[in-house]
């Protein structure tokens, strides 16, 4: 499908028009300082556009505090490797879970009530798990994150593809998808400042400041309105009373979605268990594998982080400019030659580990940076919700696997050689994606 050319924009968006009596002189209007991608998107979406930002972000923050305490949690509840790494698991098996649910739910309430009732969930058992008394506890508050953690995003995701113009969609997804790299910064952050001064119990604070997601609901009700794709499921959904929530579901894995629905599961199981193999393990093989400080820790996370957050925004760009499946296959690609190199470089070559943290980021979080947008356009409008939930978070599911293993495999092997079981996630989103259709430029709306 060809481009629309720059004649034919204001055709695309016409909601963006105005009188010209109401058009503001070029000295009183921000507008043509901001990046054509965001006055691409009519105005009465723009609020959707930083709320799904925000929850993407927060999302973030509430989740990487667990990788982050890991090490003071185990020490808390006398726990093991394999102990530790069920943690990661349960949580990523709950956002399986929430994130299928979500997404069916979306298809029929709306994005923006799901969303909303996501970010609630995994702010208030995220602030829980710091009061956890022992290790049941802690699994059950973080599995109950989990629900909101993979449901956030299979609303969020699905709102913002929507509401987005075909041929600014990879940037616009590409630019919501970096602030996950913010809130991961802002995670690291407060790990830094409240580990070197709160002793032993610094993982719980930590954990309670997890409750400031829920903020974002003040400015999300107020503000975010539904897609017009969202309006009409809602309408069908009223009509057609003899469905059942779970018909969106159902309809995934009949003959004509079924091949789509196998294949994208197969891209989210590679993207996400490369990622949670390297990601989760990150902070501990730094501190006990390099003998990094907290301090040397987050600074060399950091690192990480920065190429992580050019890596969102940059694939957004090369999503709109080569196409999803390229760009697909160049991270996959260059992920696969990162955690070979990043984690066999030998002891007292710590320099490396700097150099190579922005590549390393930027090809992880590149994968991660399309799923929300290719997922979105494979699906229909009247399963989308429910398709990208479960790619991607029923992918999410099966990766929960991957942190688990190595936690079993680094008590055999060693920390270092397990995480290396990463570069095996991106080898089977190079097969899934290169088996699903071209979708740059489709309408979606």
């Amino acid at each position: 499908m060809g481009f629309p050319s720059v004649r034919e924009r204001p055709q695309e968006n016409p909601v963006t028009e105005a009188p010209p009596s109401a058009v503001p002189t070029k000295s009183a209007s921000p507008e043509p300082t901001r990046p054509g991608w965001y006055r691409a998107i009519p105005r009465e979406h723009r609020p959707a556009f930083w709320a799904g930002s925000a929850g993407w972000g927060l999302d973030a923050f509430d989740f990487m505090t667990l990788p982050l305490a890991l090490g003071s949690i185990a020490a808390a509840f006398a726990l093991t490797a394999t102990e530790s790494g069920l943690i990661v698991t349960v949580t990523v098996l709950a956002s399986a879970v929430g994130g299928a649910l979500a997404g069916m739910l979306a298809d029929r309430v709306g994005r923006v009530r799901v969303l909303m009732i996501t970010i609630a969930t995994f702010a208030v058992f995220t602030a829980l798990s710091g009061l956890a008394q022992n290790y049941g506890q802690m699994l059950l508050f973080k599995g109950l994150q989990g629900l909101g953690f993979g449901g956030e995003f299979a609303a969020g995701a699905v709102l913002i593809a929507e509401i987005a113009p075909a041929r600014h969609r990879g940037r616009i997804m590409g630019f919501v998808a970096s602030s996950y790299a913010v809130g991961w910064a802002l995670a690291v952050l407060a790990y830094s400042v409240i580990f070197s001064h709160a002793g032993p119990d610094a993982w719980r604070y930590l954990f309670v400041l997890g409750i400031l997601p829920a903020f974002a609901l003040i400015f999300i009700r107020r503000n975010v309105k539904d897609s017009d794709a969202s309006k009409e499921n809602r309408r069908r959904a009223k009509e057609d009373t003899a469905a059942s929530a779970w018909s969106g579901l159902v309809a995934l894995f009949r003959s004509d979605l079924r091949r789509t629905t196998l294949l994208t599961l197969l891209v989210g199981i590679g993207a996400q268990g490369g990622y949670f193999a390297i990601f989760t393990w990150l902070p501990s093989y730094l501190r006990t594998e390099r003998g990094l400080t907290v301090v040397g820790t987050s600074g060399y996370l950091s690192v990480i982080i920065v190429g992580c957050f050019l890596g969102y925004a940059g694939a957004g760009y090369l999503h709109d400019w080569i196409g999803r499946r390229k760009t697909y296959v160049l991270c996959a690609v260059s992920g696969v030659v990162c955690v070979v190199a990043y984690t066999w470089i030998p002891e007292g070559a710590n320099g490396l580990l700097l150099v190579l943290g922005v590549p390393l980021g930027m090809a992880a979080c590149g994968l991660l940076a399309g799923s929300g947008l290719f997922f979105s356009e494979l699906f229909p409008s009247r399963v989308r919700g429910a398709g990208v939930g479960v790619a991607h978070n029923f992918g999410r599911g099966v990766a929960a696997f991957f942190p688990y293993l190595v936690g079993v495999l680094s008590a055999v092997f060693g920390l270092k050689a397990a995480m290396g079981i990463g570069a095996l996630g991106y080898v089977l989103v190079i097969v899934g994606v290169l088996a699903l259709p071209e979708t740059r430029g489709r309408q979606i709306a």
